[in-house]
């Protein structure tokens, strides 16, 4: 199964592999692990990978770039994102206040100038070794929001025209404005974080009605909220934060139902985003062979159509969001 990347006409595999954690995410992984990791998550059928400067300084791009060198450049897509370059002259020490535990040798600068979106693919094309760039996004630009839109899209339209990119797009964790990139630019994607889940199905109040309408792609990721949709338990997070009491009551009451189906929640998770016809992929993160596989078997194992129903009856999933047939 496959699905089309908005108008671009690039292809989309159901899983998207995000690669955060080969740039060394809260632990280091090591060469071979992060290479293996990529080879098993195309063996599971992926053919979409997702990274960015951010994640591990670099490293992520570098390691996703080795691993991919010597596939067919046509037999997947890659997306990466801009608005933040890396500096040299880091604070020393490590990268871990940013969540990386690589050494921080750089530094982070906010950049969302038409040159700065430039030198961002120029870099990050270096970093991957690829010939070029199949989805680029701006990244997180919440606070930046004047000079995103002024400079840093025409940036990226004038780079897709050029052909440098295929395709063009924004990636955050809020619904607005990614409703906005929707409704005021010529985007063909949008990657929306946290906010289309069992736990918060808030995007579809705007963003995927919007992306619908427009013939736009919606990438979900985060589905798993930080962790509570893995293993919901106290101390387990939420939005990269201690859950509160009402949400992890929450999510054991949709375990139960789950599981009653047979059903683990983490393949609940993964499969409810595509009950809207906007949503073209889930990415989901892997650090190891086995999480890789493990997101594959997940996606394969049937999902009962009462489940759905179940959640429902018990209040746990709105009448008005839809769910997989």
């Amino acid at each position: 199964m496959s699905r089309t990347l908005g108008r671009s006409g690039l292809p989309l595999t159901p899983l998207s592999f995000g690669a955060a954690a080969l740039g060394n995410l809260y632990t280091a992984v090591t060469p071979d692990q992060a290479a293996a990791t990529v080879d098993a998550a195309w063996d599971e059928g992926i053919r979409a990978f997702d990274t960015a400067p951010h994640y591990g300084l670099g490293l992520s791009e570098r390691r996703l770039g080795a691993a991919l060198r010597d596939r067919p450049r046509d037999a997947y897509v890659l997306s990466t994102k801009v608005g933040r370059l890396l500096r040299p002259g880091g604070p020393g020490g490590d990268d871990l206040a940013h969540g990386f535990a690589v050494p921080a040798t750089h530094r982070r600068v906010w950049d969302f100038s038409a040159d700065g979106v430039r030198r961002s693919i120029e870099e990050s094309l270096h970093r991957l070794g690829l010939d070029r760039i199949d989805l680029a996004c701006l990244h997180d630009p919440d606070d930046h929001a004047k000079q995103a839109f002024g400079e840093a899209y025409p940036a990226l339209e004038r780079l897709r025209a050029e052909g440098v990119v295929r395709a063009i797009g924004a990636g955050m964790n809020q619904t607005a404005m990614l409703a906005r990139f929707l409704r005021d630019t010529d985007v063909d994607a949008v990657l929306l974080a946290g906010r289309y889940t069992l736990l918060d199905p808030s995007g579809l109040d705007e963003v995927l009605p919007e992306a619908a309408a427009r013939h736009r792609a919606v990438i979900i990721g985060g589905v798993l909220n930080s962790g509570l949709l893995a293993d919901p338990r106290p101390g387990a997070t939420y939005d990269y934060a201690p859950a509160p009491r009402p949400v992890l009551e929450r999510a054991l009451r949709i375990k139960a139902v789950t599981e009653r189906h047979g059903v683990p929640l983490r393949a609940a998770a993964l499969h409810f985003p595509f009950g809207h016809p906007a949503v073209a992929s889930v990415l989901i993160g892997a650090r190891s062979p086995a999480e890789a596989a493990d997101a594959g078997e997940l996606l394969r194992r049937p999902v009962p159509p009462d489940m759905w129903s179940d959640l429902r009856a018990e209040g746990l999933l709105p009448a008005h969001v839809p769910a997989p047939e």
